[in-house]
């Protein structure tokens, strides 16, 4: 893969744990290839350094960076998972919350405090309808759901 932009993601030491996590969340994820700490690098020698993995082809860089004060992950910057399916949305949201802290608007943190968006696939084709009125429907039906359900989203936006 010759991706222009990776995301980078700095573990203080799970890096393996977290990477492993989201192969088993995401079917269709996989490891590309792992680096390992060498003599004069800073950090143990031997140990994984960086993980290169793929979620959905989306490449990721995972690395065990060791503490670093202001190094941690904030929602400000998130995954949106597009789904397809109401089903999809439930099995991605169980298990991606698993030890970590659900949010409002289909938000959850991760148990290692990454930020994930869990979303219908129609919602951003919902919300940027011309309409105003079905674009509002449609985000006050939102607004109070932890978890987004595809059905009151597409009540609202099909109401007369």
């Amino acid at each position: 893969m010759n991706q222009k932009i990776d995301p980078f993601l700095w573990f203080e030491k799970d890096a393996e744990a977290a990477v492993d996590f989201y192969l088993s969340v995401f079917d269709d994820a996989a490891i590309a290839r792992k680096t390992y700490y060498l003599e004069g690098w800073p950090g143990p020698i031997g140990e994984v350094m960086t993980v290169e993995f793929t979620i959905a082809g989306q490449r990721f860089i995972a690395l065990n960076g060791g503490a670093q004060p202001g190094f941690t992950f904030t929602s400000a910057v998130s995954f949106v998972v597009n789904c397809e399916t109401q089903e999809e949305i439930d099995r991605l949201w169980d298990r991606l919350s698993d030890g970590g802290a659900q949010q409002q608007c289909g938000w959850v943190v991760d148990r290692f405090g990454v930020t994930w968006q869990v979303v219908p696939r129609v919602l951003d084709q919902m919300l940027s309808d011309g309409d105003p009125e079905r674009a509002n429907r449609v985000m006050q039906a939102m607004l109070p759901m932890t978890k987004l359900e595809i059905k009151p989203l597409e009540d609202a936006y099909n109401q007369p």
